[in-house]
């Protein structure tokens, strides 16, 4: 080299450059806004000493320079330039536009973001074979590889077969990858490995008809507006790209360091990609949004919801946790520092690259760094470890823009400021209960009556009775003390209106607030309703109302076939994320009902708002329904109350207490607590119901504690409390009736005979793609 590193330390360090905060110059050049860390929630000073560590790495020779990014939802906290891009004789500054190698963090941002992206789109399935796509590839022991695997890093391939395998063009390599032995047996052990990311790149290639550069430029970084991110950058990126090491006795710029990725043409799963830090915080906002981006003022979806959930949360692997492409706390997790949460996820690249990204904290970090320049000696992990800290220690405030609330009218606000125009001049019966009040808290009933253009003549009532308050497995039909209009049970012996009582209505009317759970029976009663509405000839109209824990979050188990009932009304997941509105109209297209149907929809509500974001009045929807966190726990804690457990029905807390007077909570609880669930805990406790199961009989139980409601996934508890409860106290407890509220007979036999693993999630996400993809043409709100 012409200079030693030595010679030129003090060069380096005075060629810093310090960024401000939001520099608006540099800003305007990105997408994402600049935000002061008071602002932000963060403490400014400390954020300064990131430059003391950095500058102190340039002395002691682990990189010639680096860029730091931080940032929350909301935007950029910090970005900060330190250092060279290119040392002497003919140095150059590094900036924070440089565009860095990033290594293996093509591996999760890329290939991974990609194989999900199939995943959702029903194109391959986490528990497909590799063979099943590439028959050549299932030999030599690898036939039972599957695509968790390969993300997993459980394959027990090689984690670099050798260069040689690559000289002679892709194809061969393929095949020379096809022709490998396993190192060990499949699933057993974590090695991590280039070749896994490698093959997921083929199978994308082989799904889709592009490679990884094509399809990751269409579906993920073209919609988010990344246009400095990319494999194979162009001449003016290649300027702005910062060194790495000689090949061939020229300097790499903007040509990929990885050796195996360049003898694949730059293009590969493992490595290859190139990007800015501030390219990669559109990423990294994308992922705090879970999945969703916003730009322009469009909402740009590049995952769902759920697909960042089973992407980004612990799957347990021989050294610790991964996600699916990321790390999360393994050996590999070292930059990860120590104060990050246990939701965070990330990767390094061996060039110097760094990136953490953790929705708990709504944080995220970006390192970008040449430190293999010049010649492969510097080290970063521990710095960025480091650096990972004093960020994550800098958290004065989580600020939660979820926690904002909008104005939200539900749909008979809508109908009334319309002058009832659905319903001008017709005879109408209004199936109804306590929740059907507009948004000052006045009754759909006297709002109908008091309308000019409308003639209210009945009233229908579902389970709990018109009140609400009854818990009878039978209701009889009565009258209305207020008004005295004639109320027909629909939760009698009878569950939908006979011709009798519909022949002076012309148009029933549905407003009932649902809580967003399949077996909750009041989507029954509307479908019950909709169908005797198209035997006999009347309009539906459904006035809409939110979904109070969110319209977003999709979760299975699905129904299976045939297993319909009044608490499973047609083939949808526990957690169905839609409005009764939407399900109305999916309803009316899947049944193929003879049906005029409408929809008066709700006013403000999005689809990522629960109940305390809209504004409304929480009005309990039935006895045991009587606030927004029994309405949270109810699609996981209610799988159980069919059994010989007490759910907390007769208490004052019902969903989140669960116990028996059979039951060792303490080791329930421990068991629970070990399992690391996310945004829950378990405390053991003693309860005594009033009524309902063990009914005055002091039950040994645990208290659910939602701690997090954004991460926290009310399905995989209960199924994780089932399985727990299984393995607790077999002898005890009574499974006959697990499966009527669950309604999936190879998950109920899984939990029964004890077979269940701790990761339930192939159960939970088993034909989901298929109902999402069903459910997205019957959605209404898509802000």
């Amino acid at each position: 080299m012409p200079e030693t590193r030595s010679a030129i330390k003090r060069v380096l360090l005075a060629a810093t450059i310090a960024v401000s905060w939001f520099n608006a110059a540099t800003l305007l050049a990105i997408q994402l806004p600049g935000v002061t860390p008071d602002d932000a929630g963060l403490d400014g000073q400390r954020l300064n000493r990131i430059a003391t560590v950095i500058e102190a790495g340039i002395e002691d020779e682990k990189m010639p320079g680096c860029v730091v990014c931080v940032g929350r939802s909301q935007g950029i906290v910090y970005l900060e330039a330190f250092g060279q891009r290119k040392l002497p004789p003919d140095a150059e500054p590094m900036t924070t536009d440089t565009v860095f190698d990033m290594a293996s963090i093509t591996k999760p941002v890329v290939t991974a973001t990609c194989i999900m992206k199939l995943v959702e789109e029903g194109r391959l399935r986490l528990s497909d074979r590799v063979e099943k796509f590439f028959p050549s590839f299932g030999v030599n022991g690898k036939e039972d590889i599957t695509i968790h695997d390969l993300l997993t890093h459980q394959s027990g391939l090689i984690p670099d077969n050798a260069l040689a395998d690559y000289l002679d063009g892709p194809e061969l390599a393929w095949q020379r990858i096809c022709e490998l032995d396993l190192i060990c047996p499949v699933g057993e052990s974590f090695r991590y490995s280039d070749v896994n990311f490698i093959v997921l790149a083929e199978l994308v290639r082989h799904l889709t008809g592009r490679d990884v550069n094509e399809y990751s430029k269409s579906e993920v970084f073209g919609p988010l507006g990344m246009n400095q991110t990319g494999f194979l950058p162009g001449p003016e990126l290649q300027r702005r790209a910062a060194v790495t090491e000689m090949r061939d006795g020229k300097w790499m710029r903007g040509e990929v360091h990885d050796p195996r990725a360049y003898e694949l043409g730059g293009v590969a799963g493992h490595a290859g990609l190139f990007s800015t830090a501030t390219d990669m915080a559109v990423y990294s906002t994308m992922m705090l949004g879970r999945g969703t981006y916003h730009r322009d003022g469009e909402q740009v979806r590049v995952l769902s919801p759920r697909t960042f959930e089973v992407m980004t949360q612990p799957h347990t692997v021989s050294s610790g946790t991964r996600g699916l492409g990321w790390d999360k706390q393994t050996g590999f997790s070292s930059n990860k520092g120590d104060l990050l949460s246990d939701a965070a996820f990330g990767h390094g690249g061996f060039t110097g690259t760094v990136l953490w990204i953790d929705p708990e904290l709504d944080l995220y970090f970006i390192f970008m760094s040449n430190r293999v320049h010049p010649d492969n000696s510097g080290a970063i992990n521990h710095l960025a470890g480091q650096l990972a800290n004093i960020i994550a220690s800098s958290i004065i405030e989580n600020p939660d823009t979820k926690n904002e609330t909008a104005t939200v009218l539900p749909g008979v606000d809508v109908l009334a400021e319309e002058n009832f125009k659905a319903l001008a001049n017709q005879r109408v019966g209004l199936i109804t209960n306590q929740t059907g009040r507009s948004s000052t808290g006045k009754s759909t009933v006297q709002i109908l009556l008091e309308a000019g253009n409308v003639d209210l003549v009945a009233l229908f009532s579902p389970e709990h009775g018109i009140e609400g308050r009854l818990d009878d497995p039978l209701i009889e039909d009565g009258k209305d003390s207020e008004t005295g209009l004639q109320i027909y049970s629909l939760y009698g012996a009878s569950r939908a209106p006979t011709e009798d009582e519909l022949a002076g209505v012309d148009t029933l009317v549905f407003d009932i607030q649902d809580v967003g759970t399949r077996f909750y029976t009041y989507i029954s009663t509307m479908g019950e309703a909709m169908k005797a509405a198209a035997e006999h000839g009347k309009r539906f109209v459904v006035l809409d109302r939110p979904n109070p824990i969110d319209g977003i979050t999709v979760t299975g188990p699905m129904l299976d076939e045939g297993m319909e009932s009044f608490v499973a009304f047609h083939s949808m997941p526990v957690r169905h994320g839609m409005t009764v509105g939407e399900i109305a109209l999916m309803l009316h297209g899947e049944l193929d009902l003879d049906l005029d149907l409408a929809v008066v929809t709700c006013e403000g509500w999005r689809r990522d708002m629960t109940w305390d974001r809209t504004g409304l009045t929480w009005i309990n929807p039935s006895p045991n329904m009587r606030c927004l966190t029994q309405a949270l726990l109810y699609p996981g804690i209610g799988l159980l109350e069919t059994t010989n457990l007490s759910v907390g029905r007769g208490t004052d807390t019902p969903f989140e207490v669960v116990g028996a007077p059979w039951l060792d909570n303490r080791a329930l609880t421990s068991c629970m607590n070990h399992a690391r669930l996310p945004g829950v805990t378990f405390v053991p406790i003693e309860f005594t119901p009033k009524s309902s199961v063990h009914e005055g009989e002091q039950c040994f139980g645990i208290n659910v504690i939602i701690t997090n409601r954004n991460r926290f996934q009310p399905v995989r508890t209960g199924v994780e409390l089932a399985r727990q409860i299984r393995l607790v106290s077999p002898e005890y407890w009574d499974t006959d009736n697990l499966n009527t509220l669950l309604r999936n007979r190879e998950l109920s036999d899984a939990i029964i005979s004890g077979e269940l693993s701790f990761d339930a999630e192939a159960y939970l996400s088993k034909d989901l793609s298929n109902f999402l993809i069903l459910r997205d043409k019957y959605l209404i709100y898509r802000d």
